[in-house]
């Protein structure tokens, strides 16, 4: 497991899940409030991946090159920083032009009908 993930199973999910996917989630929220495209997202998704492999490095000695490890760890950032950037987006949608549409799900919005008033 550890070769496949670039690190120990308590530092990805310590660094890796909680404190850099909670960068993703910041990241995300604030990316959708200023209405950038999830190809921002996932910009920011990489360049938080590198962070993440330099403290995984710098503070508990996993190695710093691991491409694996790389892809792995920035596939779970920008998972969770593309999940909050659209729920943003929906939340934002719904709540910016509440006679245009309504909640359809965490992830959608749908045009209100004239009979749903």
């Amino acid at each position: 497991m550890e070769p496949l993930l670039g690190a120990s199973l308590p530092v990805f999910l310590g660094l890796t899940v909680v404190v850099f996917g909670g960068f993703g989630v910041l990241t995300g929220q604030t990316l959708a409030e200023g209405w950038k495209p999830a190809s921002v997202a996932i910009a920011y998704s990489l360049l938080l991946g590198l962070g993440d492999r330099f403290l995984a490095w710098g503070l508990f000695g996993e190695p710093l090159l691991s491409v694996w490890g790389f892809l792995v760890h920035t596939a779970v950032i920008g998972a969770i920083t593309l999940t909050a950037h659209r729920i943003a987006i929906a939340r934002r949608m719904v709540n910016q032009y509440p006679w245009l549409y309504e909640r359809a799900g965490p992830f959608a919005w749908r045009e209100r009908s004239p009979a749903r008033g």
